[in-house]
Order: C-alpha cells, then structure tokens, then sequence
C-alpha cells in the first residue's frame, strides 16, 4: 500500500485506535501521545517509542493489522544497492530506510517510520515513481543498511563529514592506510595472539609518545608489544572498518560487532571506540563461545553450593540475584543458572545488554534505549507473555527494579544482577532504589556475591606457608597456623604468571526472618552481612579461603578480590 493513499491524520488516528483496541496501549498513554503529538507534530511512531509507549515489535504489528501497511521480511532485501545513483545512502541512513526494489513505475521501500510523508515524497521525487512503503524494525533496517553501504560509505561519511571534522579525502586516506598489508596483518595477529592465550579483552590507547596495547588474561591487564605511535590511525580504522563503525568519526564515542575465525573457532569481537587526549582509544571484547563453559561445575562452585542453588532455581516465584563488580563472573553464572532451567516445559524470556551467548530455547532480547527499547520497557512487555522464567541482564534503575519485583510478586521466577560488593549490600542498593522494605522482603530468594580468582597453574606451582596475618582465619576452618597451601611461581605454561585459568568464589544469602527484620529496619549492609555470616552464611573471603587450602589458588587472589564487611 502507498503511504499517500492514507492521509496523515487518519493515519496515525486509526494506528492509536488499533493500539487501544488491541490493548497495547492504555488511555493514559494515548492521551500523553497526543498532546506530545499536538505540540511539536514530531512523527507519532517515534513519540510513541521514544516515551517507552509501545513496544517496536508491537508497533510493526500494528502497522501491519491496523493500517494494512506490509512488514517486509528477510527475502525482501537486496544484495546490492537499488537506485544507487538516484537516492544516497546518507539520506537512508538519516531516515532509517532501506530500497527493496523498482519497476519503471514504483518504488519498494523499507521504512522505520511508513508514516513519514517527507520520506516518501523525497523516494518519489528522487526516483520519478510512485513509493510502496512497508513497515521494518529498526534493527533490520540498521543490519541492510550496514551490509549494503558498509563498502561505499565514504560518500555518506563525507556528507557528514562537517560535523565530524573530517572531509572525503581523509576518509580516503584512513581507508587506504587500514586496508595495508602491514596494518592488517598487525590487527589480524594480535587477535589471534589474544585468542590464543585466553585474553578477554583488547585495550588499545595511543598515549602521548606511544600506542600501547593491553590483553586482559585471567582479570589481569597485561602490556604487549605495540605497534608504532604513527600506524595508531591506521590501527583504529582498520578495527572500525571490521565493526562497521564510521572511521569519519573520531569525536564521538562508537561501538560495533563482528564474527571472525580465529584458528579454527569462531570468535564475536564487540569493539568499542572513545575520543581520549591523544586520538581514539579502542576496546575490544572478545566472546569465545567454544572456551566458556556455562554449567556450575565448571565455573567452580562446589557441590554444596551447587545444592543450594538447585533449591532456590526450582521455585516458581521470587527474584534470585548475582552481585559483584564489573568482571565478576555474574553474567556467565547467570547464563548457567538458565541452562538448568532451559527445558521444554518452561517459557524463558531475557533482556539484555548485550546478549553476549545465544541460548537455544531462550527469547534473548537486546536493549536500545534510544529507540525506547529500555530494561523496564521489555520488561513490562513480557509480563504479557506469560513466562515462567524472566531474566533481566542488570537491575539499574528503579524503574527496573520495581517492574521486576512486581514480576516475582504475580508469579515468575526473575533472575538478575547488581553491581554491588556484597550479597547484603545488593539489599541496601534496591531499597536506595525506592523498592519498598515489605516487597522486597517478601520476594527476595536469594542473592549470590561473587568474585572471579586465578587458578594456580598445575605445571608450576609450589608449596608454601600462609603468613601470621591468616591465623584466626586458619582456626576458624579447622587448619593450624602452618598450614601448607601453594604459591604461584611462573612456567612458560602460563605465561610466566604462575596462574591459569579463573574459578569462583561465592556467598549465599538466603534471607531468614532475622534478616528480613533487619531489612525493615533500614539496618547498614554491614550490619546485615554480619547478621548473615553469625546465621551460618559462609562468606566470600572464607570461600576464598577454602580455595586456597584445597590448592585452587593463593591467599594473594583471595586478598586482592574479597574483603570482609567492616
């Protein structure tokens, strides 16, 4: 159907109309549309996704049952460029829509917004024929877009190029410099060497007389050789090229994916660039489906603990949170707690940012605030689809917080994390957040804290002694002030760092009425963690501990990761 054929005005009445019929959107909502609508006449689709409104999904399906507007499939987009030469990429770009096809007489296009006049009128004009506009999410439009102009993007770039600083002849010069022989295999090579040795990350930070270059192995940054301060342009450019970043852009943060193989496995890089005092620096995450094992056993909680999650993952109602710093694991325990609930007889639904494992069987969603696409948003979203099991990435405002504690009081079992540094501390964060005492209470299972510790290297480490200052600690576990533990020593096995590999170290607060209690009387995390630990909590510097006796790892890891509540 032709966007001309519908007026505007109707239009957009009869797509609110459907909304309300359907019950995708409330009264209030509308109203609230309107007005915004009636006062700056800004299109109505991105005032109803911008305000968290309605869903980006459900208004496809909108435009598709309510205006008779078609939703263009996978099989619609080209593989190359349609009527290159009559409309740019950087006006598709602008207006989040991508050619499907053309006759002599008409024009298929996929639109963010099938509702935009101007972009219709501009299609016809441009083209000298008349517009068949359907309907497409803003990710399938971004992904063509990406795919179809990623190797021509000069032209669109340059167009920008006023409010990036950079002309089409530096785009030129960028591409040229990143597409030689020596800075790819530069780039090529040290991806591989991180893969190989196990680094979770990429760092790449031009300083004020050198580039330097860091892997993160085991938590740990780590200097590698870097290239010369001259090729870091060429070096970023190449990275953003790869991602399908802008290379134009060197004054605004960017960030981009891709899949490569790396000797024999697939590897997903995410490649995040940022203006710093010296040029871009550039991270580079890098996600090795094939090295992360998502089971509790190999994650290294022990048996014991593992019964205690079991317990806790089989109730049908309640929130079970991980806490702990950035780094920390909680994510990867997260996925593992899905793998045991992952079965034919449960619904499971995530929101995310990002996903980084595609689970089979799971309904992974990924966020994105600007198009309204928020944490609270899918949230709300999904209640309407009847899980059983919810999984939302990050609780982080309270918003989220709310919508998720009111998830668990109608009957979903809601996985999350926090940033906190303590099980009882991830209590105080939510109350900061607004969550009132006797919900949180009365649908808090459990909250796991934990950290992330180096594994000794099994080809090199040594027997020693732990030191006076773990004394009382020994006692308390039974063991003598000599206890014989292992120290790290180094082996070209490891890398010289006398550590390979990472295990967890975990507490588990389960809240008693005591707790509760305590909960309600607004006490300290402190307090509430020493209530705990006298109740029977074992805490993370004693499960570190335990480790360290076992010969897991050393009392210098427990030392660095987990300190006692004071």
């Amino acid at each position: 159907m032709s966007a001309a054929e519908l007026a505007p005005a109707s239009a957009e009445q009869r797509l609110v109309d459907h909304l309300r019929q359907t019950g995708k959107l409330d009264a209030e909502g509308s109203a609230r549309a309107w007005r915004v609508f009636e006062h700056t006449r800004v299109s109505l689709t991105k005032i109803l996704l911008e305000l968290g409104l309605v869903p980006e999904r459900e208004l496809v399906s909108a435009f598709a049952n309510g205006l008779g507007i078609p939703v263009a499939d996978a099989a619609d987009y080209p593989l190359e460029p349609v009527l290159g030469d009559s409309v740019t990429s950087r006006f598709l770009m602008d207006t989040k829509a991508v050619l499907l096809s053309a006759t002599d007489d008409t024009v298929t296009v996929a639109a963010h917004d099938p509702l935009d006049a101007f972009l219709v009128d501009a299609i016809a004009l441009a083209t000298n024929r008349s517009v068949i506009v359907k309907a497409a999410p803003m990710n399938d439009i971004e992904e063509a877009l990406r795919r179809l102009y990623s190797g021509g993007e000069a032209e669109a770039l340059a167009a920008a190029g006023n409010a990036s600083g950079a002309t089409e002849a530096d785009v030129a010069r960028l591409r040229e410099s990143a597409s030689e022989a020596p800075v790819i295999r530069f780039v090529n090579g040290l991806i591989s060497r991180a893969v190989e040795a196990g680094a979770s990350d990429i760092h790449i930070e031009p300083l004020e007389r050198r580039l330097r270059i860091r892997t993160r192995i085991d938590g740990v940054l780590k200097e590698e050789e870097a290239a010369a301060f001259e090729l870091a342009p060429a070096i970023v450019s190449r990275l953003k090229i790869m991602s399908g970043l802008n290379i134009a852009e060197r004054r605004l943060p960017q960030d981009g994916a891709v899949k490569l193989a790396v000797r024999g496995k697939e590897i997903d890089l995410r490649i995040a660039t940022a203006p710093v005092t010296y040029g871009e620096a550039v991270a580079v995450r890098i996600l090795d489906k094939s090295s992360v094992a998502l089971d509790f056993d190999a994650l290294g909680f022990d048996a014991e603990m593992q019964a205690r999650l079991a317990v806790l993952l089989k109730r049908p109602n309640g929130i079970f949170l991980v806490a702990g710093p950035t780094g920390s694991g909680k994510t990867t325990t997260l996925y593992a707690a899905l793998q045991t609930l992952n079965t034919s007889e449960r619904k499971i639904l995530s929101v995310e940012d990002p996903v980084e494992y595609k689970i089979a069987g799971v309904n992974q969603v990924q966020v994105k605030p600007d198009i309204g696409l928020t944490f609270a948003n899918v949230l709300r979203a999904f209640l309407r689809h009847d899980p059983n099991v919810i999984l939302v990435g990050e609780i982080r405002d309270p918003e989220t917080a709310r919508i998720a504690v009111q998830a668990a009081l109608t009957g979903h079992l809601v996985l999350s994390t926090v940033h906190t540094n303590s099980a009882a501390g991830a209590l105080t964060r939510l109350l900061d957040m607004h969550v009132e005492d006797y919900l949180l209470t009365s649908t808090i299972a459990g909250i796991l804290s934990q950290r992330l510790v180096r594994v000794l290297c099994s080809a090199c480490k040594e027997r020693t002694v732990l030191g006076a200052e773990w004394a009382a600690e020994l006692a308390a576990l039974g063991h003598g002030a000599n206890a014989a533990v292992y120290r790290a020593k180094g082996c070209t096995a490891c890398h010289g760092t006398g550590y390979k590999g990472r295990s967890v170290v975990s507490e588990l607060l389960v809240p008693g009425e005591p707790i509760r209690r305590m909960v309600s009387e607004r006490a300290s995390a402190s307090q509430i963690h020493a209530a705990a630990v006298a109740g029977g909590m074992e805490s993370l510097r004693r499960a570190g501990l335990r480790k360290v006796l076992e010969g897991v790892t050393t009392a210098e890891e427990v030392a660095r990761v987990a300190q006692e509540e004071s």
